[in-house]
């Protein structure tokens, strides 16, 4: 974890990083090439400094922004993407592939799309069930002797996958979705993490929008937008999901901040090893996300905040079967 963190000091980055899937990826409605450069831009005036993207992102659309907007700023910045997920080209379909010849081949093709000659941190996408986790890790900590990685990193897996790579090679970072309605990290990865000086990266920390006030019961999902095929986003779900933000909207008003603000301050209170990329295509969303950089809550505050939205009390499971087959996390037993 030390030279996932001694690159964050580099590069004076927030403990906040940027997301960037959103883009071009994932909710069905994507910025054109000139507005997607310009919100990276204005990300990164605005003080960004993490930026995570993946080779999956728009069929390796996200990939090639990121290389036209942030190459000129290469020093400046801690660029992350991932590996072993795909969209093959012929059928559109996604692929994961964990083999250490994929891994190295879809390396040298990001590094190529990002216009570096190394990335400070590359995941494993999704753990490939049919090669150990030994051997994928291992062609990826080779990739890190050659100098074209600094650092190793793992998607969606669990704590005991992830002692079993860093058996085989140091694990700088773990990313998982974490946020006050998407809580599995507690089960037993975070705690794992803390162990092994991991550094947990928290994707959609605020709930896939949920949590920011953006999704109602009446919301239309995109075309393309994975949340259609999520339950805890759809029917009787949402409508009960929806009932409890009462509170935590109103503990938000009541400390004068967002709802998105609120939800990543959390995120940030439960360990200096959990670093949140919240992602965006909106700049003042970018802008509302980096203040909470600075809100730290009370003792009052979380003991309010962890009562919310329970595991117990979320309805419907976080992904749908297709999807869950495809990721290694504990999962909690959800409200149905």
């Amino acid at each position: 974890m030390s030279g996932f963190y001694d690159r964050l000091k580099e590069v004076a980055s927030p403990r906040i990083g940027l997301g960037c899937m959103n883009l071009s990826h994932g909710y069905g409605q994507y910025v054109s090439e000139e507005k997607g450069v310009k919100a990276l831009n204005d990300a990164f005036e605005m003080g960004y400094r993490h930026f995570d993207t993946a080779t999956l992102y728009g069929g390796t659309a996200n990939e090639r922004l990121l290389g036209k907007a942030l190459a000129s700023k290469r020093q400046e910045l801690l660029l992350a993407s991932k590996c072993g997920m795909a969209i093959d080209p012929e059928s559109g379909k996604r692929v994961i592939d964990g083999r250490p010849e994929t891994l190295r081949r879809q390396c040298e093709e990001s590094l190529a799309r990002l216009k570096t000659d190394h990335l400070d941190l590359y995941y494993l996408h999704r753990m490939d069930r049919q090669v150990p986790i030994e051997e994928s890790v291992g062609a990826l900590g080779r990739l890190v002797e050659e100098g074209k990685l600094r650092a190793v990193g793992l998607s969606e897996i669990s704590a005991d996958t992830l002692r079993k790579a860093y058996a085989e090679y140091p694990i700088a970072a773990v990313q998982s979705e974490y946020s006050l309605w998407t809580r599995n990290p507690e089960i037993a990865l975070s705690q794992a993490c803390k162990e092994l000086g991991t550094a947990l990266v928290a994707f959609s920390p605020l709930g896939r929008g949920f949590l920011s006030g953006a999704i109602h019961a009446h919301t239309a999902f995109a075309e393309g937008d994975m949340r259609a095929g999520m339950p805890r986003f759809n029917g009787d779900n949402l409508i009960h999901n929806l009932t409890l933000l009462t509170r935590f909207d109103n503990m938000a008003k009541g400390l004068a901040i967002t709802p998105a603000q609120l939800a990543l301050a959390w995120v940030k209170a439960q360990g200096s090893h959990v670093i949140p990329i919240p992602g965006s295509r909106s700049i003042n969303h970018m802008q509302e996300n980096l203040k909470a950089e600075q809100l730290v809550l009370n003792d009052a505050a979380l003991v309010q905040l962890n009562q919310m939205m329970l595991p117990s009390e979320v309805a419907g499971a976080r992904y749908n079967e297709a999807q869950q087959a495809d990721i290694d996390t504990e999962e909690f037993a959800h409200k149905e």
